[in-house]
């Protein structure tokens, strides 16, 4: 059975390290452009990704020619959605707002339910 789906969740790749991050949100892209359908996970630390400010501040290259955000950006252009994690938001969020395409929210329990999908497998950054 073919792969129609990615699913990506996005642990460790987070803004203290922000070169990471860059990673996944290529994965996403590059899946996405192959059709199938995409989506990013925000966890753990790396949900500060959705909020105002910390992606456009982040650049994921030395040259400093491309930032987090405008990764980010290209994936919600290309169809792919981004999901928060509830739980890391929780711990995470200090009351800025949300970047204007987060998806929504989504936890472990969804994560699980994709991984026992044939036609989808799941990635961890």
């Amino acid at each position: 059975m073919a792969v129609r789906k990615l699913v990506i969740v996005m642990w460790q790749a987070d803004p203290s390290r922000p070169e990471k991050a860059a990673a996944p949100l290529i994965y996403a892209a590059c899946a996405r452009a192959l059709d199938m359908d995409v989506e990013i996970h925000l966890t753990s630390g790396a949900v500060r990704w959705a909020f105002e400010g910390v992606a456009q501040a982040a650049y994921s290259d030395a040259k400093k020619e491309h930032t987090i955000y405008s990764h980010m950006a290209r994936c919600h252009e290309m169809g792919v959605k981004i999901f928060v994690c509830g739980m890391a938001l929780a711990e995470n969020h200090r009351g800025e707002p949300f970047v204007d395409f987060i998806t929504g929210q989504a936890g472990a329990a969804t994560v699980i339910g994709e991984l026992q999908q044939e036609d989808t497998r799941v990635l961890v950054f």
